[in-house]
């Protein structure tokens, strides 16, 4: 399942552009902490996009307090207008893994985000033009759904309007980090305001989710390992004439993994037996430079998805407004640094391919919440660099895993070589002889196995 990459570097790829932006001026503060919780450690969360959101949310549930430092303006939002759809065509979207959703099912979020979420219960695996192809359908892996899609817009609505009943939670928004420094006791923050009044703010503890080209992690001076794969992914989505019935496609062309998900109808229910299944979320990977012919000539891409789809997909008719984001792997140095924590795309942006991206930042988020938590029980320092190492230790094996799979599925199936092509599809066509591969295989993608 592909998904979307850089869901947590800033407000605007969380909401709707078209939405209204607040007036420039004083930074929002949407709530402000309250007496009551479990501990008066704080923590600063750099960066408010669907990661530090969702973060601020998990240590909410422990009892922590937090304020989200977010350089964009947010939306103004009320619950009122939850349901409304504007943009039929026009919205980008996210896999959610299984894990993800049971995440979000912990902290009590997920009713409110499963109206807009559609199922997956089978996903397929073809290559364009070769005979090799594998499947896997949740019947008999025994699940309920391999992972939901969901629009970012309304994933991101729904975080903002949970982060603001918090109390646990103060937001502020249009502020840019200028400094970091750091104590043996406690991290501290300088940021500018749009009216370029400078504030300080400290806390037991700074995580950086602001993204791949995280302002904290340059100010730090932690490097990165970068790789540019000279692709760009055009996202969007796109209508056909035949239901998708809940499968999400995922298809292998010489310029690099196409996909095709499921997603809901424009005011139907994610879980409607009888939605009609026209609209689906695209992925479609190019060679940088050939990006513009895709975005601005919808007759042409609708073409080019048809020519690599055949009629898998059916016939697609129709193709909404698309974005292009260049594809490169980053990977920071090393993610702890005293009493600061570099999560999500700051520390590891990842190829969209298998939809990892943003499912693997979500269960760093959740670990890390939960040690906290244990620290805030045994009233100890939630800032401990020790304890912060372990939790750097513990993600290791998953980390390392997702990375190595992504990048063994960029190079594997984009490889000319005729034998590495016979290879790979007779490897496809033993996915589905060989006994328990497919579980394992299913366990890794729904991020239950970690």
């Amino acid at each position: 399942m592909t998904n979307q990459t850089n869901n947590d570097t800033t407000s605007q790829t969380v909401f709707n552009t078209e939405q209204d932006q607040a007036a420039s001026g004083e930074p929002i503060v949407v709530n402000r902490a309250k007496s009551g919780a479990i501990t008066e450690q704080k923590v600063i969360i750099a960066g408010g996009g669907h990661v530090g959101l969702s973060f601020a949310l998990l240590l909410a549930a422990q009892g922590i307090a937090s304020v989200i430092i977010e350089r964009n303006k947010y939306p103004k939002l009320s619950p009122q207008e939850d349901a409304s759809r504007t943009h039929y065509l026009d919205s980008r979207n996210t896999a959610l893994s299984r894990r993800t959703v049971q995440i979000y099912q912990e902290i009590g979020l997920w009713d409110e985000l499963q109206s807009h979420a559609c199922r997956i219960d089978s996903v397929q695996v073809s290559e364009q033009g070769s005979f090799g192809f594998a499947q896997l359908n949740k019947e008999e892996e025994n699940v309920e759904s391999f992972g939901q899609v969901m629009e970012n817009a309304w994933l991101g609505r729904k975080l903002l309007l949970a982060v603001q009943k918090s109390r646990l939670i103060e937001l502020v928004d249009g502020a840019t980090v200028t400094a970091v420094d750091q104590t043996v006791t406690s991290a501290t923050i300088t940021y500018d305001t749009y009216n370029a009044k400078q504030q300080t703010l400290t806390a037991n503890l700074l995580v950086a989710c602001d993204g791949r080209d995280s302002t904290v992690r340059n100010l730090l001076g932690i490097g990165t390992k970068d790789y540019d794969y000279d692709q760009t992914a055009i996202v969007g989505v796109v209508q056909t004439d035949k239901p998708h019935e809940h499968v999400a496609l995922e298809r292998f062309s010489p310029s690099g993994p196409l996909a095709v998900l499921p997603l809901t109808d424009a005011d139907g229910d994610g879980n409607d037996l009888m939605q009609a299944g026209y609209r689906r979320s695209v992925v479609w990977i190019c060679k940088n430079g050939e990006e513009k012919q895709y975005l601005q000539d919808d007759a042409l891409f609708i073409a080019t998805l048809q020519q690599a789809f055949g009629q898998r997909a059916g016939t697609f008719v129709k193709a909404g407004r698309r974005g292009a984001y260049p594809l490169t792997r980053v990977l920071a140095e090393r993610q702890v640094e005293g009493r600061v924590v570099i999560m999500g795309n700051a520390a590891h942006t990842l190829h969209p391919v298998a939809g990892q991206g943003f499912n693997l930042c979500m269960r760093d988020a959740h670990v890390l919440s939960k040690m906290l938590g244990n620290q805030v029980l045994r009233g100890e320092d939630i800032g401990e660099t020790a304890m912060l190492k372990a939790y750097e230790h513990a993600r290791q094996k998953d980390q390392k895993r997702v990375i190595r799979f992504c990048d063994a599925v960029v190079h594997g199936f984009t490889h000319p070589n005729p034998a590495v092509k016979l290879a790979r599809n007779m490897a496809l066509i033993a996915f589905n002889k060989l006994p328990n591969v497919k579980p394992l295989v299913a366990s890794y993608a729904m991020g239950l196995k970690s």
